[in-house]
């Protein structure tokens, strides 16, 4: 289990017109891979390279931030012990991210346009443990990565749709078992009245 200095996936966080970075993706009902069902994803880059996000609405168990800071040899949180860890994606599930309101910065962060940033290093766990992090955060381990082009054929196969992001849907962590129906509702869509054959977004 990781939080490193890496550069995060996706170094061009604004991309061109088409792209859906900083946007939600909804997974439709007919979703086949069972790791993306009924999920909510924060789309921290997108560009001609690929795609990488964030799931917001899936925890890993019952891992607690204390148990996270434990488990990295760190000093016990003092605030927000019992904050969850999510479950943020398939791809290097021992590395550690965390997805946060844009007012912290550190060399390392990557800002998204929409007022979210992603940082992946010890010392904003540090910063977070210490009640001096950002306002609102979001911890996640793993990561949900789409090579060139793939995600946009799974958007043009229905696999997905796409509203914009807000930081109370992101960030909220007392409803995630809604935040599926609340991602489709800021778009109008009732989920029962979906099909495989339902358009994209």
């Amino acid at each position: 289990m990781s939080f490193d200095d890496r550069d995060n996936p996706g170094d061009d966080p604004h991309g061109d017109d088409g792209y859906l970075t900083g946007k939600l993706l909804i997974a439709m009902p007919t979703m086949r891979d069972p790791r993306f069902a009924r999920s909510v994803i924060y789309l921290c880059a997108h560009n001609e390279e690929g795609a990488m996000g964030l799931v917001v609405n899936r925890l890993i168990g019952t891992l607690t931030f204390t148990d996270l800071m434990a488990q990295l040899n760190l000093s016990a949180p003092m605030a927000e012990p019992e904050k969850k860890i999510h479950f943020g994606g398939p791809v290097e599930t021992s590395r550690g991210f965390v997805l946060h309101s844009a007012e912290y910065q550190q060399e390392e962060t990557m800002l998204v346009d929409n007022g979210f940033g992603l940082t992946a290093t010890i010392d904003i766990l540090r910063a977070i443990a210490n009640g001096g992090g950002p306002s609102r955060s979001l911890l996640a381990l793993g990561y949900a990565g789409w090579g060139p082009g793939q995600l946009d054929t799974e958007i043009q196969e229905n696999g997905w749709l796409s509203v914009d992001a807000d930081a109370a849907l992101v960030f909220d962590e007392g409803d995630l078992d809604h935040k599926w129906e609340r991602a489709m509702a800021k778009i109008g869509v009732e989920p029962s009245m979906l099909s495989g054959e339902a358009g994209r977004a």
